[in-house]
């Protein structure tokens, strides 16, 4: 049996998991199937107050979240999502780095459905990608405050409306302070709040 303990210092140096091998992928995902057996929240869709925040990414196979490291000149900073329970909406935000004076962020604003206890339906509504110094972001509750004001942001800001767009997670493991995702794609996601 494998502890939360165990998982994040399995996890730990990893980047994310830009800095896995095969093997220790296949270690970590096992890890993180024993800790979701564990689940403390049966019912964690339900268990608003324990999913409301903004959940720093620990560690992802997601290949979309990932490859941004891929691109030239460009590194992985900090991700984030940040669920707004009571109004069912989620914002993922990639800090990015490479050039000096060229850190931007990449985000994606969605709602999201309850559709049982541990699974919601998620349509992304929003695409922002802009330069953190042009649109003054700081942090990220500080720049969902800037979206839901309806301030104009020095950025490319594009509603998404292909259906295409949308997706499902399944929330397997979630405490106080760690939350863990499968989503549609296959994809594992491990957070820490705050």
């Amino acid at each position: 049996m494998i502890g939360k303990a165990a998982l994040l210092e399995t996890i730990s140096g990893k980047n994310r998991g830009l800095l896995t091998t095969d093997t220790e992928r296949q270690a970590i995902l096992a890890a993180i199937a024993q800790l979701e057996d564990r689940n403390p929240t049966p019912r964690p869709v339900e268990a608003s107050d324990l999913l409301e925040g903004d959940w720093r990414l620990l560690y992802t196979t997601s290949r979309g979240i990932l490859g941004i490291d891929q691109v030239p000149f460009l590194k992985l900073g900090q991700v984030y999502q940040c669920v707004r329970a009571a109004e069912l909406k989620v914002y993922n935000i990639a800090e990015v780095y490479g050039l000096p004076l060229l850190e931007g962020i990449v985000s994606v604003a969605a709602r999201f459905q309850p559709v049982s206890e541990r699974r919601v339906n998620v349509k992304f509504e929003r695409s922002i990608v802009g330069l953190q110094r042009f649109i003054g972001y700081q942090t990220p509750g500080r720049f969902i405050r800037q979206l839901e004001s309806g301030e104009k942001l020095a950025a490319i800001d594009l509603n998404i409306e292909n259906r295409n767009q949308q997706g499902w997670l399944d929330i397997t493991y979630l405490d106080a302070d760690l939350r863990i995702g499968r989503g549609n794609e296959g994809s594992v996601f491990v957070l820490t709040k705050g």
